[in-house]
């Protein structure tokens, strides 16, 4: 065969090759075989040169042009093979370049099968003199596999192919051998790496890391609390030997005055049994009264004057056991405890006398100082006696509240669309410094009572008015300083108690409020209530077992008590406590009471010793009407004016109740229906006119004029406040920046002993990856195309499923926190952050396996980037199913959604609506980003592949950053929609 030596007159041009390739655009495929016609080739013209492999040469005279994007030159003459290194598709006569990455040989023809080995032509037909050529077509991996330099080799040029060496791998269309990772192996003609021994170690490191947090994720907070508890316990001895001190030298003092006055009576009665002149008596008396007024608590003995040198020898032999009892009597409010060692002879105190209480030790010695200070107080005040509260009420060291008093004046709650009524006619008021009962029988609207005064009711009319220190202000002005206990016990299971208590006492305390004085507080609580021993112990959840059950309800309590409310509303705070724990937490809320506190709560069958601590009783009848609202010394005079006697033996809210319930007959002619009438009659309220048929003619004859003698409260319905969201609490709590922060702390604290639960999500995360990368192998056709589809499904819902706990499990503690003014930015941002740190850690568990297994050409941080941001904007979208959508259907939500989504993104070309709606899903955004990612590394002979499977899916391998914009901006979105839900969703 002649050698070519006319190149370049054979070489196409722009306009050829773009005749060529414009018919991959113009099919829309990469898998295009035939050609247009053209000048050169066509039904009335087939030159020689026009078959698969072969091309020919413009005239020696013609000038060819090879940038000339127009006009195809006429070539006709000396039709020759194709060089190697070209290829002459069927239906041009010019050679084309072949790209990098292929292997373009000259063909040889196979008898066998007849074709031209490695290419896939024929010879043309009734030319048995015909020979086989170079390369005939370029197009995708699947049409024209047979150019693609072969897997396992590596082809530096077009007309050269090398085996890959041991250690290396090759993939198909590779220009040279890249070196495998140093931990796996590969084997010599191979095209991928054995990375199956990394995998095992990987999964062996993770599995050990996570075993390791699975069983020891409590130890490092178990470690600071018990240092934390050291130092209070120390804190607690100290203060407990000190007022052991105070005591003693209190009793000493006592008993030397006692025989100081002992002897001068003896010395007295000496002195005038002799019958001394008047004189004498006179020195005596001057004598005596010299030395009482030099020292008048000098413990001595006796009245005679030592001599100079002895009291010189007794200040140098002063001990100094004595100097400290010295320094506590000149300063018995310090609350350092012991300045001095006893029995050490280098005495040195051991605090500075004016300590800024900086340090844990030094607020803890302040706390329990002033805790025994308390108690020896109650202790003198004979443990809250009648005489001991009314010592108590006029002592000016016990610190008094801002008042809030409650009056409600023709109070009704009414069902809306069912004109029921829950309450009617509610008129009274609780009063400051005082505990009221709300009593009655089952369906008698206590709870509802107890929420209307707390402006809770929902899906109700009300009607009537709430007077607050007589003025129709809104109570939610007045949030910050009032305490609601619900009667269901929300407190966070996974949070000791201490943590509990001092996490409200940190958001709802005053900001301007010293951290000793907070300390102070929660300790108060916690010695109040009895929870001492259980204060460093888990509150407990369903699957973790916790306190009992009585306790809980005392850390429920307590929750409000930390903050130091001015009003305190609990509903059946009682249930479930034994009768000693009662009788402790009604001498807890005693001494609330004591500071001012307006305290009301919901009791059911309290014990006598129980209902003779209520200073006043709330009877209610069932329909919501109230029988009885007054002292509780005067309940049994009152019911026996109206016929009703107490028998002896017998609780009177149970007598009570049992009358109203209809189970006990009341002795005189009266009927329970009576009762609530009789009342207003009583007090001079309007009767509704339907129920005065319920007046018997005695009733009827006592009835008053018709007005109210209740003159403070006002008459005014119409009086509204002109602005509701006031704050009139007058307490500056923290702002939301550093609400931000003591909420980041609880919920670390809660991830760090919920780890265990984190280790099994990175476990399946693990698996997962493992998985998806061993049987979703990248293919040079789809690019991974259903790899990366299968990984977007996984991974939304695994991680979906994950961020549901952030929310669905801690509704109702929200919607505590947030009606008692606590911030709802700063709870959201916090969970947000730490679900954050999830969202950073999740896609290096997931490409650990991912990425070794299934190997894509795409780099480990674009597929990070990708991952973070897919999982950012799901993790968003939970959070709109955990707050919008109860546990179950939320959970359903997350497994449903990303598989729809994922079909919807995946709808052909030619179904328009499908497109325009797969444009707003996610899946579709991070399957375009891991194709672009993945397709960009395929470059040279993988050019048509790529450009045909872009337009295939209708991705642009330009858009990968505004993928992952998208992204993120849906995740921020979605976020924004779900705090929004979050304030404005009603609890069901």
């Amino acid at each position: 065969m002649n050698e070519i030596t006319d190149l370049s007159q054979r070489l196409c041009t722009a306009a050829e090759m773009k005749f060529y390739f414009s018919t991959f655009m113009d099919s829309k495929s990469a898998d295009a075989q035939f050609l247009k016609p053209n000048n050169n080739c066509n039904l009335d013209s087939w030159v020689p040169g026009c078959e698969p492999g072969w091309a020919s040469s413009v005239a020696p005279s013609a000038k060819v042009d090879l940038k000339n994007a127009k006009d195809i030159p006429d070539r006709a003459l000396e039709s020759q093979p194709c060089c190697e290194g070209f290829f002459c598709p069927r239906g041009l006569t010019c050679m084309i370049p072949c790209p990098l990455g292929s292997f373009c040989p000259r063909a040889k023809l196979n008898k066998a099968t007849g074709l031209c080995d490695p290419y896939v032509y024929r010879l043309p037909h009734g030319k048995p003199n015909h020979t086989c050529g170079g390369a005939d077509m370029w197009a995708s991996v699947g049409t024209s596999e047979e150019i693609f330099c072969a897997a396992g080799s590596y082809c530096p040029t077009n007309i050269k192919k090398i085996q890959c060496t041991s250690g290396n791998y090759c993939r198909m269309g590779s220009i040279s051998q890249r070196a495998c990772f140093k931990l796996s192996t590969c084997n010599p003609n191979t095209d991928k790496q054995n990375l199956h021994a990394v995998g095992l170690l990987l999964i062996g490191a993770l599995s050990f890391i996570l075993i390791i947090i699975y069983n020891c994720s409590d130890q490092v907070l178990t470690t600071r609390y018990e240092r934390m508890a050291k130092s209070r316990e120390k804190a607690a001895r100290s203060a407990r030997e000190t007022a052991q001190a105070r005591q003693r030298w209190k009793v000493a003092k006592d008993n030397v005055a006692k025989k100081r006055a002992v002897g001068l009576q003896q010395q007295l009665s000496r002195t005038f049994s002799r019958k001394t002149s008047a004189r004498g008596a006179a020195d005596v008396e001057d004598t005596l009264s010299q030395s009482s007024a030099s020292n008048p608590q000098a413990p001595t003995t006796t009245n005679l004057p030592l001599p100079p040198s002895a009291t010189a020898k007794s200040k140098k032999k002063e001990s100094e056991l004595t100097k400290m009892m010295n320094s506590i009597d000149d300063d018995p409010d310090n609350h350092e405890g012991f300045h001095f060692k006893i029995g050490d002879k280098n005495m040195k105190k051991q605090t500075p006398k004016n300590p800024k209480l900086n340090s844990r030790s030094q607020i803890f010695r302040y706390a329990y100082g002033q805790l025994e200070k308390e108690k020896a107080m109650e202790q003198k005040n004979k443990n809250l006696t009648f005489s001991g509260v009314i010592s108590m009420a006029t002592d000016s060291d016990i610190q008094k509240r801002p008042t809030i008093e409650v009056a409600f004046k023709d109070l009704t709650i009414t069902l809306k669309k069912k004109n029921i009524h829950l309450m009617r006619s509610v008129t009274g008021k609780i009063m400051p410094g005082r505990i009221s009962a709300v009593m009655g029988p089952s369906g008698a609207g206590k709870t509802t009572f107890l929420s209307a005064v707390m402006g809770k009711i929902t899906g109700c009319h009300v009607t009537g008015s709430v007077l607050i220190n007589g003025k129709h202000e809104p109570i939610q002005s007045y949030r910050k300083i009032i305490g609601f206990v619900p009667q269901d016990d929300i407190v966070h299971g996974n949070l000791t108690v201490e943590e509990n208590l001092r996490f409200h006492a940190r958001c709802r305390l005053s900001v301007d409020l010293p951290k000793a004085d907070k300390v102070l507080i929660v300790e108060r609580v916690i010695e109040s209530l009895g929870l001492q021993p259980v204060r460093e112990s888990l509150v407990g959840t369903v699957e973790r077992r916790g306190i009992s059950g009585g306790q809980r309800k005392r850390v429920n309590v307590g929750l409000e008590m930390v903050m130091e409310p001015s009003l305190l509303i609990l509903d059946e705070p009682t249930s479930g406590l034994d009768s000693s724990s009662s009788n402790l937490l009604l001498k807890a809320l005693r001494r609330e009471a004591l500071e001012g506190v307006n305290i009301s709560m919901v009791v059911h069958q309290p014990s006598y010793a129980l209902y003779k601590m209520f200073d006043d009783l709330i009877l209610l009848a069932k329909g919501g009407l109230i029988v009885y609202h007054g002292p509780v010394k005067k309940v049994e005079e009152y019911f026996a004016g109206v016929g009703i006697t107490i028998p002896e033996r017998v609780n009177p809210p149970d007598h009570l109740i049992d009358i109203l319930e209809g189970i006990v007959k009341p002795s005189a002619n009266v009927k329970p229906q009576q009762l609530p009438v009789r009342w207003m009659l009583y007090n001079g309220y309007a009767v509704p006119s339907d129920m005065l048929e319920c007046l018997d003619e005695a009733g009827a004859s006592a009835k008053p004029p018709e007005q109210n003698i209740s003159a403070d409260i006002s008459q005014d319905k119409q009086d509204q406040p002109t602005s509701q969201l006031l704050d009139f609490s007058e307490r500056g709590t923290p702002g939301i920046i550093r609400q931000y922060r003591y909420y980041m702390g609880r919920v670390i604290k809660q991830r760090m002993r919920e780890a265990k639960v984190q280790a099994v999500d990175y476990l399946i995360l693990l698996v997962a990856g493992a998985c998806l990368g061993t049987l979703s192998q990248v293919k040079g056709d789809t690019f991974g195309y259903h790899g990366f589809m299968y990984t977007v499904i996984a991974v939304s819902l695994l991680c979906k499923i994950a961020a549901l706990r952030s929310f669905s499990l801690d509704k109702l503690h929200y919607w505590r926190e947030s009606g008692s003014g606590m911030s709802s930015l700063a709870c959201f941002l916090a969970k947000d952050t730490v679900d954050n740190f999830n969202s950073l850690i999740k896609p290096l568990v997931f490409l650990s396996m991912f990425f070794f297994f299934n190997n894509p050409r795409s780099t480990f941080q674009e597929n990070y980037f990708i991952l973070f941001c897919l999982i950012y904007c799901v993790t968003g979208i939970a959070y709109i199913f955990a707050i919008c959508l109860g546990p179950g259907p939320a959970q359903l939500w997350c497994v449903l959604l990303p598989v729809v989504l994922t079909l919807i993104a995946n709808q052909g070309p030619n179904d328009k609506i499908g497109k325009f709606l797969s444009n707003y899903c996610y899946p579709k955004w991070a399957l375009e980003a891991f194709v672009i990612a993945n397709a960009q590394r395929f470059s040279g002979v993988w050019l048509i592949s790529r450009c045909g499977t872009m337009m295939e899916y209708g991705y642009n391998v330009n858009n990968f950053f505004r993928c992952l914009g998208f992204l993120l901006i849906t995740g921020i979105a979605s976020r924004l929609v779900a705090f929004i839900c979050l304030i404005t969703v009603a609890k069901r």
